[in-house]
């Protein structure tokens, strides 16, 4: 039986130490850090994730607020709005919580953040840098996921992953700091690195897959990775992450992209869903937050 990666109970522990460093950045003068989510529109799961953001922020140290906005906000209200907070020097972070409404050019808004104050990761700056292997502010589901292995002491030199999924802000940055070079700035983890996707074809999918050491798959397909497409001793990553009804309670409850039951009698590692790559996420957000805070400090 595969050991299980508690995401709970790393991101806790990452948690304690960002409390302890804040209150020693705090003692020497410097000013608590903040930081400021937006949320648009009424999305219920949104505000739920928004709100565990804000949570956590609270418990170790940070101070938070949310700015709520109607969904039918104009783009250039909302860049106004990011536009004021770039320039509040009591803001070090900022994040716009995704998806914005549709009228709304997402790829716009987040290049509208101030790259220093953007703990999200997602603007053209953060994402070039850390694609050069340079250090900047790096997605926090990504990051997340290397830290969980980091601090699991899974064996990445040299062995051959695959990430299935090739979003911008998950897939992709994953990818990246799975194959670039340990030496460099982002500490990359030196991976033979296979990108698959919504196209690659199911018996390609099966043969790269069980041929991989570390699975990472962040697709939102319920039950996508089976045991049969595992190596034995293999490292299972679950970024995925959906909302399914029981046909036989009719209850609803969240599932990952692999067979978890299944899977877990062959592979070495694997993360739950919930509480595998998900309270990591966080964890990491307050990473940035306080990264940024420090860049922002020096700056003063």
């Amino acid at each position: 039986m595969a050991e299980i990666i508690d995401g709970k109970a790393v991101a806790a522990q990452i948690g304690e130490e960002i409390r302890r460093d804040i209150e020693a950045f705090v003692k020497k003068g410097n000013r608590t850090p903040h930081l400021t989510a937006i949320l648009v529109g009424e999305d219920p799961a949104s505000q739920i994730y928004v709100n565990n953001k804000m949570k956590t922020a609270t418990t170790v140290g940070i101070t938070s607020c949310t700015k709520s906005l109607p969904a039918d906000i104009s783009e250039k209200e909302l860049l106004d709005v990011i536009d004021e907070l770039n320039n509040d020097p009591n803001v070090d972070g900022i994040l716009v919580q995704l998806p914005v409404p549709e009228h709304i050019d997402e790829r716009k808004v987040c290049n509208a953040v101030a790259r220093e104050k953007d703990v999200d990761g997602f603007s053209v700056y953060n994402v070039g840098r850390m694609c050069l292997d340079m250090d900047s502010l790096i997605p926090a589901t990504p990051l997340g996921v290397i830290e969980l292995m980091r601090r699991n002491n899974i064996e990445t030199f040299g062995k051959n992953a695959v990430v299935i999924g090739r979003s911008k802000n998950v897939g992709m940055p994953i990818a990246m700091l799975m194959h670039a070079d340990g030496r460099n700035e982002t500490k990359a983890l030196d991976a033979t690195v296979t990108i698959c996707h919504r196209f690659t074809p199911p018996k390609e999918l099966a043969k790269y897959c069980s041929m991989a050491d570390i699975i990472i798959t962040a697709t939102g397909v319920p039950g996508l990775i089976t045991k049969e497409m595992v190596k034995p001793g293999a490292c299972v990553i679950d970024v995925g992450i959906t909302r399914i009804t029981d046909p036989n309670t009719g209850k609803t409850k969240l599932v990952g992209d692999v067979d978890f039951e299944e899977v877990r009698q062959v592979a070495g590692w694997i993360t739950p869903v919930p509480g595998g790559v998900g309270p990591m996420t966080v964890a990491m957000l307050m990473h940035n937050t306080f990264k940024a805070a420090k860049t922002l400090a020096k700056c003063e």
